[in-house]
């Protein structure tokens, strides 16, 4: 019969290896307790884990789109609250020139108000959120609009050149106070036909026809943007900037008709125009709206299927974390005993 001896020495390289494992198992209980959900889904779920693991990433997915539908929703309802604010302003000038038609107001007062709407049109154009330009379309980083009332602006220059090219001299000439009926209407017709055309994003826009367009759900995207290029804007810009800059001259009662009346047929269209902006704009908000409906449905589904994967019960993971503790406990006891063990102290 041979018979072999145990050590000290080896019975606590036991226990060490031991206490290692076991705070390694308390420092998964741990985590298990506090998240409730498995601390190594890899090793656990096996095979299953993939399913587990593809769920995760569809909801990372689903909240960016959460994220970026928050952002578009905060642009788009800045951009509604703009919107207002320039129906506002084409209802003041509509009113103003109505009661001019009539003769009911000085030209002056119709042209301080004309100013002051052209004036309050660019700050709104030109408004921002969060350092992009709502109206820019995608060159978010540019304002829209050139300011008409600053006499170095492109667009004022432009105006300027079409009046002389048109009239043969400038508006500063006393022979503008001859200007007919009929050539103020010949001249509106070549203003009208700029702005409609290349002459507005030469000098006065610098947006983008192309708006933001935003993925809202995983296989839809939306336009989550206006632009100063729409017709509405270019209409209340044209009437405003007539109004303010031809009412300088001392024209004749039939040309100053001629232009009370083209001004409030564009103002007029203007209002429209602006009001079917903000019916899309509407349309957009709504369609997020019910994307963000559907993508919290989504997410709740996978958070659902994570939970049947990966959960465990915080109970039991607590009551392992207690039992682990005592274990650990217990073998820093031993090993504290086994050490004191000596031969000398034997003898």
């Amino acid at each position: 019969m041979k018979t072999s001896f145990i050590s000290t020495l080896s019975l606590s390289q036991t226990l060490r290896h031991q206490l290692m494992r076991m705070q390694a198992d308390l420092s998964r209980a741990q985590e298990e307790m506090s998240t409730g959900r498995l601390a190594d889904p890899g090793v656990t779920l096996g095979a299953r884990a993939a399913t587990s693991f593809s769920a995760t990433r569809d909801i990372a997915r689903l909240e960016n789109l959460a994220a970026t539908n928050g952002l578009a929703t905060a642009r788009l309802d800045a951009t509604q609250d703009a919107l207002e604010k320039l129906g506002r302003i084409s209802q003041d000038v509509l009113e103003a020139l109505t009661a001019a038609s009539s003769g009911d107001t000085d030209t002056q007062v119709i042209r301080a108000s004309a100013r002051h709407a052209l004036e309050s049109m660019t700050s709104v154009l030109n408004s921002s959120l969060n350092g992009e330009y709502l109206f820019a379309g995608i060159n978010t980083d540019e304002a829209p609009i050139n300011d008409f009332t600053d006499p170095a602006s492109p667009n004022k220059a432009q105006f300027d050149t079409l009046f002389a090219s048109h009239f043969g001299f400038p508006q500063t000439d006393p022979a503008a106070a001859n200007i007919t009926a009929a050539q103020m209407d010949a001249f509106l017709d070549v203003v009208e036909a700029s702005f409609m055309g290349t002459g507005w994003t030469d000098a006065w826009s610098n947006a983008s026809d192309q708006k933001i367009t935003t993925r809202i759900t995983l296989n839809e995207t939306a336009e989550t943007s206006a632009t100063a290029n729409e017709r509405g804007m270019r209409r209340l810009a044209m009437a405003t900037a007539a109004l303010s800059d031809l009412l300088q001259i001392p024209l004749g009662d039939e040309a100053m008709q001629t232009l009370y009346e083209r001004s409030t047929t564009l103002v007029g269209g203007a209002v429209a125009d602006l009001a079917r902006t903000q019916s899309e704009v509407g349309l957009v908000q709504g369609r997020i709206e019910e994307a963000n409906t559907r993508i919290s449905s989504q997410r709740d589904l996978f958070n659902a299927l994570v939970r049947d994967l990966e959960g465990v019960d915080t109970y039991e993971a607590a009551t392992r974390v207690n039992e682990l503790l005592t274990q650990i406990e217990t073998a820093y006891a031993l090993t504290g005993r086994i050490r004191q063990l000596s031969l000398v102290n034997y003898l």
